[in-house]
């Protein structure tokens, strides 16, 4: 179906959310912060379907990251989440850049369901990106 990145500092919630969209049949690759997924987003050329993101991450949180992989691949779908209200905030303002914020903790079906949208809200916007390369 769809490549995913998944960035998230806490290894049990990466390797959960790993399983569970691997089993609706995505392929998916991990990162532990936000400085090993934008190398990873680097090392792929930007070919993700989406990178989903914690926000608050060692190193470089999620924030910095999209900005710095949108700079890199405008265009690249990105869906953050997190659990503390004034991370959710200040993603507020990247909305240019980031397809939605999922709040934490989430269940599976939870998070399985949220990237299925935001993979229809990509590939929706995704015409009048590619006007823009």
């Amino acid at each position: 179906m769809a490549k995913l990145l998944i960035v998230e500092d806490d290894e049990s919630v990466r390797t959960l959310s790993a399983r569970a969209l691997e089993r609706a049949g995505h392929t998916v690759d991990v990162a532990c912060d936000g400085a090993e997924g934008l190398e990873t987003i680097r090392a792929a050329q930007g070919v993700y379907d989406l990178v989903v993101s914690d926000i608050r991450m060692p190193e470089m949180d999620g924030i910095e990251m999209a900005q710095a992989a949108a700079r890199a691949y405008p265009g690249l779908p990105i869906l953050l989440m997190t659990g503390y209200a004034d991370q959710r905030e200040r993603a507020e303002e990247l909305d240019a850049i980031i397809i939605d914020v999922m709040q934490k903790p989430f269940t599976l079906a939870d998070i399985r369901d949220r990237v299925s949208l935001a993979l229809v809200r990509a590939s929706q916007s995704a015409p009048a990106l590619a006007g823009v390369a």
